[in-house]
């Protein structure tokens, strides 16, 4: 199988309607895009009309709407279930991360390396020259979830997880906000059997004028989940099936 028409991409929207058309026409532009699985979390403006708009005629797309707003790790959840290509990504409704970026991190599951992939932000990509502050409550919160998992992570937070997708639809989840990304990381790691890999990415960051979402109280509950997921969590529950049931890794 080549590297087109592979990639199932997740994108959660909430109240992105100055964005969201410009990342949907990148993302169809992509080779690997084989299906875009659009989760609208209840905007509260015009993001869920822009895109029905958009979609129209577009059978690559396909819209799903919650109806009350719960967060984006519960619009990630939904997309894993109705994903259907061979790999899985997160790609966010803003223009933070680049679809050009797609080749390089699916790279390692495309040669049957990896069977996920993490695209990090401080690996040497390009990036513009923001907060300071959030780069170093990232940094920390990766420590504190590579001192648990024991994975050698530079960018656990990273919007740029991939997945084959027999993998990601054998882990439960059930964070419904930003600790989406805390969970994956730790049931990724206690899964053992899985190969991670990590490569770089460019990172294009947002100031809250713009429309940046995440704040301090996202860090703190990160910090929350971090010790909720590797210490206190059954990990009985943390899966549908033996790993030994899902099939093994191969070059795609």
């Amino acid at each position: 199988m080549s590297a087109a028409n592979i990639l199932s991409v997740i994108v959660p929207v909430y109240n992105e309607e100055a964005t969201i058309t410009t990342v949907l026409d990148e993302v169809l532009a992509r080779p690997e895009t084989a299906e875009v699985i659009v989760i609208d979390d209840a905007s509260k403006d015009k993001s869920r009309q822009v895109i029905e708009a958009y979609i129209v005629g577009k059978t690559r797309v396909k819209l799903l709407t919650q109806e009350v707003n719960r967060g984006k790790g519960a619009a990630i959840i939904r997309g894993f279930q109705e994903a259907s290509a061979p790999v899985v990504i997160v790609q966010d409704a803003d223009l933070e991360y680049s679809p050009e970026d797609f080749a390089a991190v699916i790279d390692p599951i495309i040669k049957g390396r990896a069977d996920v992939v993490f695209g990090s932000r401080f690996q040497g990509g390009p990036g513009r020259v923001l907060y300071f502050r959030h780069q170093l409550g990232n940094k920390f919160l990766t420590f504190l979830s590579n001192l648990f998992t024991d994975l050698n992570l530079t960018d656990m937070e990273t919007c740029y997880k991939a997945f084959r997708r027999e993998v990601i639809q054998n882990i439960n989840l059930q964070s419904e906000r930003f600790g989406i990304e805390v969970e994956l990381t730790s049931k990724i790691a206690k899964a053992k059997d899985l190969h991670v890999y990590e490569v770089p990415i460019s990172y294009h960051g947002r100031t809250y004028a713009e429309g940046k979402k995440i704040t301090w109280k996202d860090g703190a509950a990160a910090f929350w989940h971090v010790l909720n997921f590797n210490l206190l969590k059954n990990r009985s529950q943390f899966y549908k099936r033996p790993w030994s049931d899902i099939p093994p890794r191969k070059p795609l």
